[in-house]
């Protein structure tokens, strides 16, 4: 499946790619009266899709808390902070794969250079086309931006979320309609965006990164 992002003209407009099917949450404030769910009080749902890539398990509990996160790739530790408390389901999902080995040398298969700048990992077939073989709601409240050090959720229209997200290495104008789930530290951020540089293969302004990346790994904590 194939979203288009509405931000560009629809002649430029680029698509996010994620084959997935809908899938619902339920979220509730927590005690404090935080606008923030507690763990206790969300349900997440990961619904079988088609498209999986590796066989891996789908959470067992919702996510909460900062997780730090290191995506350890050849051209170096691109470093982040995901939010569990924001995005509990989304959080757990990620997590849970990254436990599993999902995200295991696998390429981040698209840089996006011009009207969105945005590198795209999370496919381990590298197609941009493939998931975990579950998909589960958007997590979104209608005030999400994507400011450069974004981390969100790919997605091919409203509630397909699976394994595929991107990294914003420029201030990019998107919809609201892109799970906002983590932050990337300088560090993390100055990284993608030696990777951007490079721009993408044979000058286009959307296709594989000219400076190939792989995720070998990913550290937890």
């Amino acid at each position: 499946m194939r979203t288009r992002l509405l931000a560009l003209p629809a002649a430029a407009a680029l698509a996010f790619s994620l084959a997935a099917c809908g899938a619902t949450s339920d979220t509730g404030a927590s005690d404090t009266g935080s606008s923030e769910p507690s763990a206790a009080a969300v349900e997440c749902e990961y619904v079988d899709s088609a498209g999986g890539v590796r066989d891996v398990a789908s959470p067992e509990a919702p996510a909460s808390g900062v997780v730090d996160v290191t995506l350890e790739t050849n051209a170096g530790d691109i470093t982040m902070a995901l939010d569990g408390d924001r995005t509990p389901c989304t959080v757990a999902s990620f997590v849970s794969l990254a436990e599993q080995g999902y995200y295991d040398d696998s390429p981040c298969h698209r840089l996006t250079t011009q009207g969105i700048f945005v590198l795209q990992c999370g496919d381990p077939s590298g197609t941009g086309m493939g998931g975990p073989g579950y998909s589960y709601a958007d997590e979104l409240d209608g005030t999400e931006t994507y400011p450069a050090g974004t981390v969100a959720m790919a997605n091919a229209g409203p509630d397909t979320n699976g394994s595929q997200f991107f990294l914003v290495y420029e201030d990019t104008s998107l919809p609201p309609s892109y799970t906002v789930f983590g932050e990337l530290s300088p560090q993390g951020l100055d990284l993608v965006a030696q990777i951007a540089s490079a721009g993408a293969e044979g000058g286009a302004a959307d296709g594989a990164p000219a400076q190939p990346v792989t995720i070998t790994g990913v550290s937890l904590g």
